[in-house]
């Protein structure tokens, strides 16, 4: 099958790598026919070395349609269109039963990760190949993937159930943005995008976009209809927004990650990582958050950052929220958000390309080219 596939740094290439196969009775086999790239992905695109071997196929926003079934997958059949998550659940152990379905206690086989299986991210993460390919094994197939029950909606109106929407729902909901909220959103991307949307519905009072690429925070003023801060034209975003919200915002919410920069004084500490990214949106958190606010990371931290503001966090209360969203049990319910037409998941879809393009698409979207948001690849 083709697929794309990890060749070093800042090089993606489509190659001929072997079909995925049944391994294990509970695997099923899918055919793409639709996959994201997820602003993770470039951190693939720019340290992947880190985790992922040359030849490696990425990618962990895929759906598609069920070619085969293991003999213990009894809940899916052939002809099934799924969406699939980008983490990996048993569906049994303590924390799949709990809604903490990022943290299965199966899906990561490596003895050195004490956290849940992730597709396309390399053997820390579970060693499970990715899904922007012609094809993809699922393991755990049954629990882990969602049924479309509507043939009639195309995949742009469900793609984004595999990772976009519910990493942005959860970002809210586990921040405890309430009525009334000033937000803070780090990133325009479409993570950010929807964490913005989010925030508005459940009723923030202020919501405030922080990027510095124009096409995106025009997209937030004027399509999600919130404020925005260019920070390129301030010194130092994380003052600039206490100045904005008199004192701190209730939440914000990092949609940046490890690559992040969000700083222009270099009066301040420059604050490098051995992830070979920066601590830099976490320092404009820590000082755009009011007293006893709280603080949800939600981009990627792959590997230890060094010299975290915790001094700063600690001084004035600030509560930390961090981690993978628990994708599965929360699909049911933006698919019905979607069928109610509450939001549309596809205003930030900008370019649709040819799986066999996906080098090209990586450059564009990693250079922010031609107002792109949002890649889809198609097989």
């Amino acid at each position: 099958m083709r697929a794309v596939t990890y060749q070093g740094k800042e090089k993606m290439e489509v190659t001929t790598v072997p079909d995925p196969t049944i391994v294990e009775p509970t695997d099923a086999i899918i055919r793409i026919t639709a996959t994201g790239i997820c602003g993770s992905d470039l951190h693939l695109y720019h340290h992947g070395d880190l985790f992922v071997e040359k030849d490696y196929v990425i990618g962990h926003e895929p759906m598609g349609i069920v070619e085969e079934v293991g003999p213990d997958v009894k809940k899916l059949k052939r002809g099934d269109r799924v969406v699939i998550p980008f983490n990996v659940s048993c569906g049994h152990c303590h924390f799949c039963e709990h809604g903490m379905e990022s943290q299965c206690d199966n899906s990561n086989k490596n003895p050195e990760s004490d956290y849940g299986g992730l597709f396309g991210f390399g053997k820390l993460n579970g060693d499970i190949p990715g899904g922007q390919a012609e094809y993809l094994r699922v393991p755990y197939a049954a629990p882990t993937s969602f049924v479309v029950p509507d043939s009639d909606l195309p995949d742009e109106k469900v793609l984004f159930l595999s990772d976009v929407l519910p990493t942005a729902w959860w970002s809210v909901e586990h921040a405890g943005v309430k009525e009334g909220d000033t937000v803070v959103v780090l990133g325009s991307g479409p993570i950010g995008l929807n964490v913005q949307r989010f925030a508005k519905m459940k009723g923030a009072a202020r919501v405030i976009a922080v990027d510095n690429v124009p096409h995106r925070l025009e997209h937030s003023a004027k399509k999600i209809g919130v404020e925005t801060l260019n920070f390129d034209e301030v010194d130092f975003a994380g003052l600039a927004l206490k100045d904005m919200t008199n004192g701190g915002a209730d939440v914000v919410i990092d949609c940046v990650g490890m690559d992040g920069v969000v700083r222009k004084d270099e009066k301040l500490t420059n604050l490098v990582s051995p992830q070979r990214g920066t601590t830099n949106p976490i320092e404009t958190a820590s000082f755009a958050v009011k007293k006893f606010g709280t603080i949800m990371l939600t981009g990627a931290y792959l590997t230890p950052a060094t010299n975290f503001m915790l001094n700063n966090i600690f001084a004035r209360n600030i509560t930390v929220k961090t981690g993978q969203a628990p994708v599965v049990h929360l699909m049911p319910k933006l698919y019905d958000l979607i069928l109610e037409k509450a939001f549309d998941p596809t205003d930030i879809i900008t370019h649709t390309m040819s799986l066999e393009d996906a080098a090209k698409a990586y450059d564009m979207f990693d250079k922010k080219e031609d107002e792109n948001i949002k890649f889809v690849l198609k097989p």
